[in-house]
């Protein structure tokens, strides 16, 4: 895929659809684990069949879709242009040029507009203020 250069109202403008995006992540990352301890709970519990039937595997299915879902969610997020670093933390970079310099804009779930860069090699901690 060809490589997509933001400007900060350009990476704003997709805010709003990461936000759900990544609040449907985030469910399905706690819904996943949550049934995922359940299923290795009962698993080494040693439960038994029911009526010659796999007990787990209607929940092992659900696991399955989730998965799915989750992909489709990544995926459409890296398909804007856009890299997604942290679902819990809801932390988002686009790549830019600024100042002739290959950065990436940084933004996460709780902040209203994308307002931080850093350099490709800095990471979250090398964060600095758009606005200097």
């Amino acid at each position: 895929m060809e490589s997509k250069w933001f400007t900060p109202e350009e990476a704003n403008a997709l805010i709003p659809q990461l936000r759900e995006e990544i609040g449907a992540l985030q469910r399905i990352k706690h819904d996943f684990e949550a049934k995922y301890r359940d299923l290795r709970k009962w698993k080494e519990a040693g439960a038994v069949t029911l009526n010659g039937e796999d007990p787990f595997f209607q929940i092992e299915c659900e696991l399955e879709f989730m998965q799915l879902e989750a992909r489709t969610l990544i995926q459409s997020v890296h398909m804007k242009g856009a890299q997604l670093k942290d679902i819990d933390r809801g932390l988002v970079d686009f790549p830019a040029i600024r100042n002739g310099e290959e950065v990436l804009l940084c933004w996460m779930q709780d902040e209203p507009t994308v307002s931080h860069y850093h350099g490709l090699n800095e990471g979250y901690t090398g964060r600095k203020p758009l606005e200097e």
